[in-house]
């Protein structure tokens, strides 16, 4: 059942990611990358199996990091953002987790 779980919430963010683009909003003198989708490569078996993330998939996240705010207040992403297997990954990847 778990197993079943994990691939549904990963099948769902992979098409929440193509079909709700999140818009960023502009940061005055800072540099923000585009918020349009969360880039999970290398994040699938850290999702599904709770393993240690790739280097990629903390490269990845650390790269989001100023979006996660955006995603954490998307309808489409509030639940993936806010598990505790999104809390997990981001200790697991030395990313302190968003205070919004």
């Amino acid at each position: 059942m778990k197993f079943t779980t994990l691939v549904f919430i990963t099948f769902g963010v992979v098409l929440v990611s193509f079909l709700a683009p999140i818009k960023s909003s502009m940061v005055v003198n800072a540099v923000k990358p585009p918020c349009t989708d969360i880039e999970l490569t290398g994040c699938v078996p850290a999702i599904l199996d709770g393993t240690k993330p790739s280097d990629e998939c903390c490269g990845k996240l650390r790269a989001q990091q100023p979006c996660f705010c955006d995603f954490i207040k998307n309808p489409a992403f509030h639940n993936l953002v806010t598990s505790p297997q999104a809390h997990k990954i981001l200790a697991m990847c030395n990313i302190p987790y968003p205070i919004c």
